[in-house]
């Protein structure tokens, strides 16, 4: 250091409590809310990634992923936990497998057999990722150097 008064750690301060995240939280309506609205939009998403994919089939299938991955990726960084980025890959699961069920006739929404495959693997490595991916850097936040 160059010339100057050195910090020192400041010794009155009383001990703070940590703050629980995650499950440990207290529970609050609004992120309740918010966690229902993207299951939702998981679903919606699913079901219209189901009729891209099976008609345009390789740009719809990208098309269908993409929106997967933004949906997924807002939710983490919405909420700022993974279950932010599980909320609405639960849902958008749920409305595959039941478009997955087909009808009493045989046929099913899907339209091939590798677009579905693809369809599935896909939103589900890229719900994986989104999930763990580690957590975005906080605004503001101090990293501990003098002088910045």
């Amino acid at each position: 250091m160059s010339g100057g008064k050195q910090r020192r750690p400041r010794s009155d301060a009383p001990p703070r409590e940590p703050v629980p995240t995650g499950l440990a939280a207290p529970l609050n309506p609004g992120r309740i809310g918010a966690y229902l609205g993207l299951a939702v939009l998981g679903a919606l998403v699913g079901l219209a990634g189901a009729f891209v994919q099976a008609a345009w089939f390789p740009g719809g299938l990208l098309l269908a992923l993409v929106a997967c991955a933004g949906l997924f990726y807002g939710g983490r960084i919405l909420i700022g936990t993974q279950i932010g980025a599980l909320a609405p890959a639960a849902g958008w699961l749920i409305s595959v497998i039941v478009l997955l069920g087909g009808r009493p006739e045989g046929d099913y929404v899907f339209g091939d057999e590798l677009g579905l495959t693809l369809f599935m693997l896909g939103g589900m490595a890229v719900a994986v990722m989104c999930a763990t991916m580690s957590r975005s850097p906080q605004q503001g936040a101090d990293n501990g150097r003098p002088g910045k």
